[in-house]
């Protein structure tokens, strides 16, 4: 294992070991164990550091791309991101196709790490102009791979082999109970299975949004395209089921809806001083609707999948959460003014 203190040879080196955080004020009246697995604490900010890492790393070394290729993946971005800079590290050009929910910061991420970020309509997965139909006719011309999070088996065998590990050995083999936003369902699965291999008894969690296909899926074993709704949470459910959607290592789902996953961003900001992603926020709602069932004896990990730097234009933003309902007037109004200090010169 690399000495975390020693000189790291490029920012790749940076990707893991991301801390696990023991919650304190947000989980209230309970006499359990929380924490946090922050993923936001990566050099990309977000878990797809790892997914990215570990996919092309093995393309690398199976001769799939070489020097001079274009990577190429359709994302709401923190893939995207991820790609970004792994490309930028190791000499690629990027292309990355990206969904009108994708927030502004993102995209300029992306572009400040040299990708080509291509905007599509939101339609149907199947339709020619999605950013799924887009990301795969730009990887048909000559020297393009696509990365394809949702479909190709590294997703998870990312997380089988980095993130779960990690959460085991950081709750000293204690952990009971695990919550995890399903979204490519890498993250997930791969952390899932995992923890099942060494402790079948540890609770999963998947956490999908209302609008999503994923929950109904895995309840009945049905993909109906026909419930999929717009939501505005980003890296959370899905309209397509990806081949990652392992419903074996799965224990139950929850939906959550917009709301409440901006709001329990914010609070978590604001009591923990944790700064995570929309995702995180819906991670933690949905911890907030099965506390009341969960014992002295758990250790629960709540998986943060981004930082919420990316999201300053919208859930951190009183305008933009007033524009859709989460907000009935400005925070400020809501919390203590602050008070006016008068400066008497002497």
């Amino acid at each position: 294992m690399m000495n975390n203190h020693s000189e790291k040879q490029s920012i790749t080196d940076c990707i893991g070991q991301t801390p696990l955080i023991r919650l304190r004020r947000v989980p209230k009246n309970v006499n359990h164990a929380v924490s946090a697995k922050v993923e936001g604490l990566n050099p990309g900010h977000s878990a797809k550091d790892r997914t990215v890492n570990f996919m092309l790393n093995q393309a690398v070394a199976k001769g799939k791309i070489r020097p001079g290729y274009r990577i190429v993946e359709a994302s709401s971005g923190n893939t995207g991101y991820s790609l970004a800079m792994w490309c930028a590290r190791n000499g690629y050009q990027c292309t990355v196709t990206v969904t009108p929910k994708t927030s502004k910061e993102k995209i300029n991420m992306m572009r400040a790490l040299g990708a080509e970020v291509i905007p599509c309509p939101s339609v149907e997965a199947i339709d020619p102009r999605s950013y799924y139909s887009v990301a795969k006719r730009v990887s048909n011309t000559p020297n393009s791979y696509y990365l394809n999070q949702n479909f190709d088996s590294g997703n998870a065998a990312a997380h089988f082999e980095t993130t779960g590990p990690e959460i085991w050995e950081q709750t000293n083999k204690g952990i009971t109970r695990f919550i995890c936003a399903a979204g490519t369902c890498g993250t997930l699965c791969g952390t899932a299975k995992y923890l099942k291999s060494v402790n079948p008894n540890i609770e999963i969690i998947g956490v999908d949004a209302y609008g999503s296909v994923l929950k109904k899926y895995f309840d009945t074993g049905e993909f109906d395209p026909s419930i999929a709704e717009k939501y505005k949470v980003e890296g959370l459910g899905k309209a397509i089921i990806p081949k990652n959607f392992d419903r074996t290592v799965i224990d139950r789902m929850i939906q959550v809806n917009d709301k409440e996953s901006a709001l329990a961003a914010r609070r978590l900001a604001k009591e923990e001083g944790i700064m995570a992603g929309y995702s995180s926020g819906a991670v933690l709602a949905a911890y907030d609707k099965l506390k009341s069932e969960f014992l002295t004896s758990d250790h629960i990990v709540l998986l943060f999948s981004d930082h919420g730097s990316r999201y300053l234009g919208k859930i951190y933003n009183d305008e933009w959460m007033i524009k859709n309902g989460f907000l009935e007037e400005p925070s400020s109004q809501n919390e203590a003014a602050p008070q006016k200090r008068s400066l008497a010169i002497v």
